[in-house]
């Protein structure tokens, strides 16, 4: 039987999500980000934004990260990606009898 690597909390530069990773795949995410963790949707963010870039030369995965990580700074204080959004809690649904 093969021993299994414990699990790590890491949390994301980015937008502070935390996740129970292995070692190994925290590492191979930070060697991608240039040392950076990003949570996976983070990462799929940046990785979508380098690769859309209408710039002559595609922007870097560096660079994308910077872009990123500012946009979820300016989120997280309520700036002005968040004007005009009206955060509301849902609807309470009534309760559904299965029968």
């Amino acid at each position: 039987m093969e021993a299994v690597e414990p699990a790590v909390v890491v949390s994301c530069v980015c937008c502070g999500l935390e996740e129970e990773c292995t070692r190994e795949y925290i590492g191979g995410v930070r060697a991608y980000f240039g040392g950076r963790w990003l949570c996976g949707l983070c990462s799929e963010s940046v990785k979508y934004e380098a690769s859309r870039s209408k710039r002559t030369a595609a922007m870097g995965v560096e660079e994308a990260v910077r872009a990123h990580m500012a946009f979820c700074r300016m989120f997280r204080r309520g700036g002005h990606a968040l004007r005009g959004v009206s955060v509301r809690a849902p609807p309470r649904l009534g309760a559904v009898r299965l029968s």
